[in-house]
């Protein structure tokens, strides 16, 4: 198997030993320090000598700190490493700005990039609405704090992603509703959406997008979504993780949540009593359809 079809499959496949194993042989027969890298780290995965693994990590740390900065050097410049394998680049950071889309396109093309994280901006951050006292109107609803512009999301491609972290980044309903446009091939499987100032409408329109119906596990504390809102999310059959701490689902919220053709299949629901009242953790507790181990802990609550 040639170069290009080995990083294919990694990229596929990122937990593949004995492909990485192969990619290793073929870097250092380049003269790519990773090569090394590779050969060492699946060696202290393997040892289980204490002084040989000790060992082994202090010469994996020398590699690293030689090579590190030559490695990023391979990414955009503001562009910043949030997670790596063997070396390589798997999870990148953009602080958004006009400049994001050029600079995201191409930190995707780096080899095992799976992972993108947008930040708000520095001038975009303003008012720290999750810190603040909470934002309701008269009748209790949740009030969405004012959007950052992000239409240009529409223009990115989401095609090599499994994981999209927009957590803190206001992006509002029109921000959501620009990522259904953007290109993609529905591999998310991990979307982060903390405190983006999003309600029913935005979720609503990435439940029912292509883009996003292999997520497993959504993130969507801190927002302003509702009861109308969780009905939406039955459009995402493979959740298997679902935050929705700080959103005032209430009750009718929770009959929403229990009809959900995934509940069964959860294996983490975070939510809060004050997000579905007392009848809420009632029926929470008392739900055959939720898995045993989340039943029983809303009996503790």
């Amino acid at each position: 198997m040639d170069a290009t079809a080995l990083e294919q499959r990694l990229r596929d496949r990122p937990d593949d030993v004995a492909a990485w194993r192969a990619y290793g042989v073929s870097l250092r027969e380049q003269g790519d320090a990773r090569g090394k890298l590779i050969e060492l780290q699946q060696r202290h995965a393997c040892v289980a000598d204490t002084a040989r693994r000790e060992e082994l990590a202090g010469e994996i740390g020398l590699l690293m700190e030689e090579h590190r900065a030559g490695w990023d050097a391979e990414l955009p410049t503001d562009v910043t490493v949030e997670a790596r394998r063997h070396g390589f680049a798997t999870k990148v950071a953009v602080e958004w700005s006009d400049e994001a889309p050029a600079l995201i396109e191409r930190a995707l093309r780096s080899r095992f990039v799976t992972a993108l994280r947008i930040k708000p901006g520095v001038d975009e951050v303003g008012e720290d609405w999750g810190n603040e006292e909470e934002h309701y109107d008269e009748d209790g609803i949740p009030i969405a704090p004012p959007p950052i512009e992000a239409d240009a999301l529409a223009t990115l491609d989401l095609g090599r992603l499994v994981e999209l972290d927009l957590s803190y980044f206001r992006i509002g309903d029109p921000g959501a509703k620009a990522l259904t446009a953007a290109a993609g091939d529905g591999r998310i499987e991990t979307l982060d959406l903390r405190y983006c100032g999003m309600g029913d409408v935005g979720l609503a329109a990435l439940t029912a997008s292509p883009n996003f119906a292999a997520v497993r596990r959504l993130h969507l504390q801190g927002n302003t979504v509702t009861a109308e809102g969780v009905r939406s999310l039955g459009g995402l059959r493979q959740l298997v993780e679902l935050d929705l701490r700080y959103n005032r689902i209430g009750e009718d919220g929770v009959d929403a949540l229990l009809a959900a053709p995934f509940i069964g299949s959860l294996k983490r629901l975070l939510l809060y009593r004050d997000d579905v009242s007392d009848t809420g953790v009632q029926k929470l507790a008392s739900a055959p359809q939720l898995p045993t181990a989340l039943r029983s802990f809303w009996r503790s609550v």
